[in-house]
């Protein structure tokens, strides 16, 4: 983990390496922000058929960084979703997604992109443990 100006950058094997300029994840301001991850297999690089299975190895690549700073699917409070195709996979990829996270789900939101090649992309916010902000009950 590497620091600057009060950011700590999250890597992991257990997730596919960057392909650009950015980290997988950066831990700031009490929370882990995760780069956006597709469905590449961080070993083989393979990418598997159909939005549910891409959607589990996804959650799989994301949970890696969770996990780089010990934490779990239970601390993420944001999620970003992209479909390369919405409207027909949504129910596929909602069903894969809920094997992933429980109740109380974080905050979720789902658009359709261009997404070069797979079907699905993933990207999250979670709480880091410890002393919160101070918000009124």
């Amino acid at each position: 983990m590497s620091e600057s100006n009060g950011k700590q950058a999250v890597h992991t094997d257990g997730a596919p390496r960057p392909a650009g300029a950015y980290s997988q994840g950066v831990v700031a301001g009490g929370f882990l922000f995760t780069a956006g991850f597709g469905p590449q297999d961080p070993v083989t690089g393979a990418v598997p058929e159909g939005v549910g299975a891409q959607t589990a190895q996804v959650l799989r690549n994301v949970g890696a960084v969770l996990a780089a700073r010990g934490l779990s699917p239970r601390d993420v409070v944001k999620v970003t979703a992209h479909l390369q195709h919405l409207r027909r996979d949504f129910a596929a990829y909602d069903a894969a997604y809920r094997e992933f996270f429980e109740e109380p789900h974080p905050v979720r939101t789902t658009v359709g992109s261009d997404l070069m090649d797979i079907l699905v992309e993933i990207d999250v916010v979670a709480l880091l443990p410890g002393p919160g902000p101070d918000l009124p009950g």
